[in-house]
């Protein structure tokens, strides 16, 4: 796996949180719904003078030995308002996506054999593909393999998680 260039902490941190509560409003902004209220749930944060503003998003839910992540979306208002130092740091990081699924892969990865992206938007492919998700061949579903499994494992846990659709 690719990791990222550098940290932004303080400015910028990431974690798994236990609901999608405090991230509701970015995912409602992108997605016009409620975050799914299952878990997996990682959220950056801006530490605006002492006050945690979430920014990015993305959910990961448990299939088995696999997660899959989607939903991620962030907070273009948020950034707007941040320092320009911080946005050009995160710019060299290659974005808050892209800081928040690398943070995300390190987190899930010894607790699973598989991350799987469901993906239908270029540029949040580019980052997955980066970030050394692969292309499977089911249009818009990435793997990301956090350990070397027999073909036959790798092709059920593709099929399973191609049989959920778009997640």
């Amino acid at each position: 796996m690719t990791t990222n260039k550098g940290s932004l902490e303080p400015g910028i941190v990431v974690r798994a949180v236990p609901d999608a509560t405090i991230a509701n409003a970015l995912f409602q902004r992108r997605y016009r719904q409620d975050a799914p209220d299952f878990p997996h749930h990682v959220v950056a944060f801006w530490n605006d003078d002492g006050k945690e503003i979430p920014v990015c998003y993305i959910h990961f839910s448990e299939q088995g030995r696999a997660l899959l992540g989607g939903g991620a979306c962030v907070d273009d208002r948020a950034m707007r308002r941040m320092p320009a130092s911080l946005r050009n740091a995160i710019r060299e990081v290659g974005g808050l996506y892209k800081y928040s699924l690398g943070w995300s892969m390190r987190h899930f990865a010894p607790h699973c054999d598989a991350i799987f992206g469901y993906c239908g938007d270029a540029l949040a492919e580019r980052v997955d593909l980066a970030l050394g998700f692969a292309k499977t061949e089911h249009q818009h579903l990435l793997v990301y393999w956090t350990r070397e499994l027999a073909l036959e494992k790798r092709q059920e846990l593709i099929a399973g998680a191609h049989v959920v659709g778009a997640f």
